[in-house]
């Protein structure tokens, strides 16, 4: 055998791997759909965190409530303790929405500028940068929202709802539970009234500037308020 007949040794550099997988050309591919069903579980995954976490502040939120109000001897800051308790919670699923987001992120870069191509290639893909873009989050995984945003996005969609539910329901406690006039009513042990209604007044405020101050929203794909239109299925 001659050195022309030798085959060569197969390249272990790692160099090649993946190379042509994806091509520039390529349709919904097996190993693109095989990618995006497991981005699809992990989204999935953490929706499902996010909702655990949710129904957990309600659940919490409904018991105290229930026992605030089982007795008139009970004190008016235990409403006070649920609404500390539902922040937590808020904060928590803060978190795990960032989290959530990078899944999210991907599948919808992926249906923009490759499912929706496929079904209809007349507008192009969305982003130009999409390949490079997906490929670097790939690399370099990172959250992609502030964890403000986050927070003003659960507070729009569950807990400012909740917030005000626990509003009422601690003024309510202190106008038709007790003999007291406010603000006294409001006091806790040596804390008087004023002060803890200002720290509740400051408390609601500093929410529903965070929740619905104007903002450049950063999250990829999330239907806002500002996109629900109603859109015609029959126009061309």
């Amino acid at each position: 055998m001659t050195d022309e007949d030798t085959p060569e040794p197969p390249d272990t550099s790692g160099t090649e791997i993946g190379a042509g997988l994806l091509e520039q050309n390529m349709g919904p591919s097996s190993s693109l759909a095989h990618l995006y069903r497991g981005e699809i579980h992990r989204m999935k995954f953490w929706r499902e965190r996010l909702d655990r976490t949710s129904n957990w502040a309600i659940t919490l939120m409904a018991a105290i409530l229930t026992w605030a109000f089982s007795s008139r001897s009970n004190p008016h800051y235990i409403v006070l303790l649920a609404i500390i308790t539902v922040s937590i919670f808020l904060l928590i699923e803060a978190r795990r929405y960032r989290a959530y987001d990078i899944w999210r992120s991907r599948v919808r870069m992926l249906q923009q500028n490759v499912f929706a191509l496929g079904l209809d290639d007349s507008k192009g893909v969305v982003d130009e940068e999409w390949r490079r873009k997906l490929s670097e989050d790939y690399r370099y995984p990172k959250m992609k929202v502030s964890l403000e945003e986050a927070l003003a996005h659960r507070l729009r969609r569950v807990y400012t709802p909740l917030f005000f539910v626990l509003l009422v329901a601690w003024v309510f406690q202190l106008t038709a539970y007790t003999n007291d006039t406010w603000p006294e009513a409001a006091a806790i042990g040596h804390i008087p009234g004023t002060i803890v209604t200002g720290i509740v007044v400051a408390f609601y405020a500093g929410i529903l500037v965070v929740a619905y101050r104007p903002r450049t929203w950063h999250i990829n794909g999330e239907i806002l308020p500002s996109d629900v239109t109603g859109w015609d299925y029959s126009r061309e």
